[in-house]
């Protein structure tokens, strides 16, 4: 409850790597993208958790679908959705790696279901911004939650904002822009000062973008936390794999995180020991 995402990172923004359902329901895979994750520093992973009755429609459930699991769009959710046994051993694996986890429920029971695990934070899905019943069941526990936007006008953050406020429940808000993969041209990198003005609090990025500009980019204009959805491979199948960063950009992605933000400084204009000697033999005295 007490859990403080800031805590010690210094100018460095409080990293989620998003596994999501690329996974593909291996938990194997799972292990590798957990090692993708901790190898390139990431401070923690993240899973979604549905009900699939409570968030589909019977006949949304019953349409058609191939995938690798069969011909419907229930045999298709039912295949990549883990349970009890799975997230049992993510969170023991995790355990043994040192490395944070959380999931974006996207119902209730979903959300009552991961309290088990006494994870370090919450996070809001910009489909679920609206879902005013989750919210609150979030915002109850009282978990540092980071809620992303996507999708939204300021009246619907503004509602949602609300009831962690009444909660008293802290929060981080993510500018996200919901299309997978997001152009760098629609990614509005500056969102991020009026979120931060408006609400008083600490803003970040959940980017579905292609590259790693975009999120340096944030870097750099004060995003406190950053999320990218994570592959072992852009081919594999899985609707969010295109906009998720391989191995190799994630690490560079990283590098270029370290360096932007050791590049912020303390933003106090002033006269460093090393540009001393150099004044000295450059500038005009009189």
């Amino acid at each position: 409850m007490n859990f403080n995402p800031y805590e010690d990172l210094s100018n460095l923004p409080f990293f989620i790597a998003e596994i999501g359902i690329n996974h593909n329901g291996d938990l194997e895979l799972t292990k590798k993208l957990i090692d993708m994750a901790y190898d390139a520093g990431c401070h923690a992973v993240k899973f979604q958790k549905r009900d699939i009755d409570a968030v589909y429609t019977k006949e949304y459930l019953s349409g058609l679908r191939e995938s690798p699991w069969g011909a419907t769009q229930r045999e298709q959710k039912e295949g990549l959705e883990f349970g009890k046994r799975e997230y049992d051993l993510i969170d023991a694996y995790c355990r043994l790696k040192g490395i944070l986890w959380s999931a974006s429920a996207w119902d209730i029971k979903s959300q009552e279901f991961l309290r088990q695990y006494d994870l370090p934070f919450n996070k809001v899905a910009s489909a679920m911004l609206t879902h005013t019943e989750l919210i609150e069941c979030i915002a109850s526990e009282g978990r540092h939650t980071f809620i992303s936007t996507g999708m939204s006008t300021y009246e619907d953050v503004d509602a949602a904002v609300d009831i962690f406020r009444k909660h008293d429940c802290p929060f981080t808000l993510f500018h996200c822009v919901s299309t997978y993969p997001c152009r760098d041209a629609d990614c509005n990198i500056k969102a991020l000062e009026p979120l931060r003005e408006r609400y008083n609090c600490a803003v970040g990025y959940s980017g579905h973008e292609s590259g790693v500009i975009p999120t340096v980019a944030a870097v750099t204009l004060g995003a406190k936390a950053i999320e990218r959805h994570i592959t072992l491979d852009k081919d594999m199948y899985g609707s969010d794999q295109t906009a998720s960063l391989e191995p190799r950009e994630l690490s560079e992605l990283m590098a270029a995180i370290n360096s932007a933000a050791s590049c912020l400084g303390t933003g106090k204009k002033e006269v460093l020991e090393a540009e001393k000697p150099v004044a000295e033999k450059l500038r005009y005295f009189q």
